[in-house]
């Protein structure tokens, strides 16, 4: 009895350890980002400004705002076309079972443990052959390919704990495979969406390779742009830290207002596959 009441105390202690140690970077960003230029050192960097000074943050926004905007261009349609395909491919690998499914859906995941290097040359010539190099439309077809592996994992798990009776039923009613989909998996697969679609935005909006690959100039993404805020001389920490502040923000959102339902849909999608 004494051991469990010291137990829980040592516990939320230890977190709260941990939590201030994996804290003190995000600590280090703020301070740094509302420091004037003359109060970043690498001595005083756990000091808190003597006065906050937002201009870094009015230049970091000056320079990333274009490749903000081209960032959502690139992240809402590709997470959107990835994970409606995917669905699609979940639906149809779970509930639709025909000859060689599984040998098909184990080539989808093979897809997965391609490594981006591996073939970037030869995508980028066939970008440039159908006229897609340094557009915003080419990397949305990247990511959209390369989002269908997990995308299809993800919901065929999902589907795969929808019961087989409500398929079968709809059947027998006259439903056909998109009337099924539509009226019943849809609806069911709101929280599945929710998982796909945080996955997706946070890896598509924090990809780099691709990005700096395929895109040049004024089509680049926003973590390009963050890249290119060092400069080539004098590195301006509290504007780099800054941008990079603004250039998380959007993924945070979608955590903080999304969270609870990726952990609910990571625990539907975990009952059978």
């Amino acid at each position: 009895m004494a051991r469990s009441m010291w137990a829980r105390p040592f516990l939320y202690l230890l977190a709260l350890v941990m939590s201030v140690f994996f804290l003190l970077p995000v600590y280090v960003m703020v301070t740094t980002s509302l420091k004037p230029l003359d109060e970043v050192t690498l001595a005083d960097m756990w000091k808190l400004p003597s006065t906050i000074d937002w201009s870094s943050y009015a230049t970091a926004f000056d320079k990333l705002a274009p490749n903000f905007w081209n960032s959502i261009l690139l992240v809402v349609p590709a997470t959107l076309l990835s994970a409606l395909l995917g669905s699609l491919n979940g639906y149809v690998l779970s509930k639709w079972k025909f000859k060689g499914a599984d040998t098909l859906f184990t080539l989808i995941l093979f897809g997965m443990f391609i490594p981006y290097q591996s073939i970037l040359i030869p995508l980028i010539q066939f970008l440039r052959e159908i006229g897609l190099y340094n557009t915003i439309p080419g990397l949305v077809f990247v990511h959209v390919v390369y989002g269908i592996p997990i995308t299809t994992l993800m919901f065929r798990n999902f589907y795969a704990a929808i019961p087989d009776e409500m398929i079968e039923s709809a059947k027998i009613d006259g439903a056909g495979f998109v009337r099924i989909f539509r009226y019943i998996m849809l609806p069911l697969s709101i929280t599945g969406f929710v998982v796909v679609a945080i996955w997706q935005f946070t890896n598509i909006w924090n990809e780099f390779l691709f990005a700096v690959t395929i895109t040049t100039s004024d089509k680049q993404p926003i973590m390009v742009a963050l890249q290119n805020l060092s400069g080539s001389q004098i590195v301006q920490w509290n504007v780099q830290m800054a941008g990079a502040l603004l250039a998380a923000l959007p993924t945070l959102l979608v955590y903080i207002f999304l969270g609870k339902y990726f952990v609910r849909g990571l625990l539907a999608g975990s009952v059978k596959g």
